[in-house]
């Protein structure tokens, strides 16, 4: 089913304006509007309310005052002419970042006196990104109750089931799951005492309850009701159930997990946590919310001091796009960080054999069985990575199971010492001659060399070079010397491929293209590898934690044959470079999203749409049209572009 848009909605903004979710007001873009439009994005999309049903800034009558409640819910089937206070369902009050629930003004006290003037409301909702909380109005006697409960409930249930149930579980939507990571992580840190990275942990253990309980559970367990939170002994029992999750969980990943690991968050603290994340269906969330959500969160508590920066996820995707991986390509990472390149390698993999299955005229009985045998074949085998923080490794196998779980091919190792010091499992993979495509943003910077004389003896690039003016060229030396790490993960990237077929997209600095004392590695590129594309990146893209100027290099690796035919030659033939200019990248220096302008400086809107899982129970998809500011974003025009030109030479 799809849910109408009105023609009203304007097709530009000017600045400092954005487009009102529900109704096409051009209202103030601020932190406080933010938060409110995230909220209205989830009212539709995940709790399934009409638009017709939602009013922004609505007047309020309490007592001698008039107010405006910044979204209010009417009854089902109320007409636009009969809105009133008293056709009010619920309300929801959104205020900006940091206000305090507890303030006088405009904490949650506000949202219940409004609640209170409206004779029929039934629920509220009150939140500033970071803080939420729900409210249940009910009748004891003659007088109205309010009662915290765990979330609103989806449109027309009024159960008031403290215990969710499946089908009750949402996806999300927009940016709510991450103000719920966003929540969880805040509240760890400052109520449990806890140091940010500490926090994070906690958080990943209930994350994998949450996933574990979604896969394998027959009824959720990883719930709280608002009776439990109310008494000790509900506590107990909430602690108990989730801690009979976790020991499931490390009973099934035991390589990520200790067995004598333990959840050490207080059982307050516990029981809090799992009403922020116990509504939504991680499974079913859409993998860009997922993993903006989940990335965030790691990049604030992870980031170390190695030159990890984790790769934007647009740039991942043009990466991707342009090796176009299959299900039968061996994929590898060897500095794989938090998973961002393997993610987005198994999205565009398994999507292509969803897309091919579901469009085949195979019997609709056959296709869901194949569409699960293929893809458990694709990541039983074909996605690998490396990285030498056992940390990161460890928060990408999370990422990979809250995606689609491709976590059995990672592993902790140092990808630049010699596969003898491998564990037995990755040696077993064979990897060195053999990989497809090579998808890096290795680690890099003069702060961080490889000074030792047993990893730099393995590399051409890790000994002395001399420029030779007779021969015009660089003629390599035999003693090793300290290098960047980028230096040597770029001879490891080209060994790990195939011979005559094997691609590497890599994200290098460019001082390794242009700077003129390491010619003798763009010779050594030259000499092993036909560079098929150099794609320069805006300056911003790895703000704001960097400003490294970067590119991104395309190679493939030469055959055997082809290397001795050109060394008998003494030289390379010519052949065309694919070369593009980001000029866009999606994000300013301070991280915050630049939208597309017309010639007139107006931000252009775009109609789009997008599709929900209706609940983890329904093969149902709700298709939801919606005006978007358009992202100003080079990376999947330059991806298709290169495809264009690769399929004409």
């Amino acid at each position: 089913m799809t849910e109408e848009h009105d023609d009203k909605f304007p097709r530009i903004v000017p600045p400092g304006k954005i487009v009102d979710f529900i109704d096409g007001t051009l209202r103030d873009d601020s932190p406080e509007e933010y938060v409110r439009q995230e909220i209205l994005k989830s009212l539709v999309r995940e709790y399934k309310y009409p638009r017709k049903e939602i009013a922004v800034e609505w007047p309020l009558r309490i007592g001698s005052r008039r107010v405006r409640a910044d979204i209010v819910i009417f009854r089902s089937g109320t007409k636009q002419g009969d809105r009133n206070q008293s056709s009010i369902e619920a309300i929801v009050e959104c205020k900006r970042p940091g206000t305090n629930p507890a303030a006088k003004a405009d904490g949650q006290d506000q949202l219940i006196s409004y609640l209170a003037a409206c004779p029929t409301s039934k629920f509220g909702m009150w939140t500033n990104g970071t803080d939420l909380s729900a409210f249940r109005l009910q009748f004891e006697g003659s007088e109205r109750a309010v009662h915290e409960i765990p979330d609103l409930p989806h449109y027309g249930d009024e159960a008031n089931r403290d215990r969710p149930r499946f089908a009750d579980l949402r996806p999300a939507a927009s940016d709510s799951l991450l103000f719920a990571f966003r929540r969880s992580h805040d509240y760890i840190s400052g109520n449990q005492g806890m140091q940010k990275p500490e926090a994070f942990w906690e958080l990943l253990k209930l994350i994998f309850c949450k996933i574990h309980d979604e896969r394998h559970s027959q009824a959720p367990e990883f719930y709280t009701t608002p009776t439990e939170r109310a008494s000790a002994t509900g506590v107990i029992r909430v602690t108990k159930r989730i801690g009979k999750l976790f020991n499931s969980v490390k009973a099934k990943y035991p390589q990520i997990f200790k067995a004598n690991e333990e959840i050490e968050l207080q059982g307050p603290i516990l029981a809090y946590i799992v009403t922020q994340l116990q509504m939504f269906s991680l499974l079913t969330s859409d993998v860009d919310i997922k993993g903006k959500a989940y990335e965030e969160i790691v990049g604030s508590n992870l980031r170390g001091d190695r030159g990890e920066f984790f790769t934007p996820r647009n740039v991942c995707a043009m990466m991707v796009a342009i090796t176009a991986p299959t299900e039968n390509t061996l994929i590898v990472d060897p500095a794989c960080g938090t998973g961002g390149f393997l993610i987005s390698a198994m999205n565009f993999v398994l999507d292509n054999i969803s897309h091919e299955v579901t469009n085949s005229d195979r019997p609709d009985a056959l296709k869901n069985e194949i569409i699960t045998d293929r893809k458990r074949a694709f990541l039983a085998k074909n996605l690998v990575g490396l990285d030498f923080n056992p940390n990161l490794v460890k928060a990408s196998k999370m990422n990979m199971v809250m995606n689609d779980d491709g976590s059995a091919g990672l592993y902790q190792a140092n990808s630049l010492a010699s596969p003898s010091t491998w564990s037995d499992d990755l040696r077993e993979r064979g990897l060195l001659g053999n990989v497809d495509v090579v998808l890096t943003n290795p680690p890099f910077g003069s702060k961080i060399p490889i000074d030792n004389p047993a990893i730099l003896d393995q590399y051409d690039l890790g000994h002395s070079w001399s420029w030779n003016a007779e021969s015009d060229s660089w003629v390599r030396g035999t003693a090793t010397t300290a290098r960047p790490p980028e230096i040597l993960f770029i001879e490891r990237c080209v060994s790990l491929l195939k011979e005559g077929s094997g691609i590497a997209a890599m994200v290098l600095p460019d001082g390794i293209l242009g700077s003129p004392g390491l010619g003798f590695v763009r010779q050594w590129l030259l000499e092993q590898t036909n560079i098929l594309a150099s794609v320069d990146l805006h300056p911003d893209t790895f703000q704001p934690g960097t400003s490294v100027q970067t590119s991104v290099l395309v190679v493939q690796r030469k055959s055997a044959e082809q290397r001795e035919v050109e060394l008998a030659y003494g030289s390379q033939p010519d052949y065309d470079v694919f070369m593009a200019i980001c000029d866009h990248i999606g994000h300013d220096k301070r991280g915050n999203a630049v939208y597309l302008r017309d010639e007139n400086g107006f931000e252009v809107i775009a109609e789009v749409e997008e599709a929900t899982t209706v609940s983890t129970e329904l093969d149902e998809t709700f298709h939801h049209l919606s005006q978007q500011r358009v992202i100003d974003d080079d990376t999947q025009a330059i991806a298709a572009a290169y495809r264009t030109w690769r399929e004409n030479q």
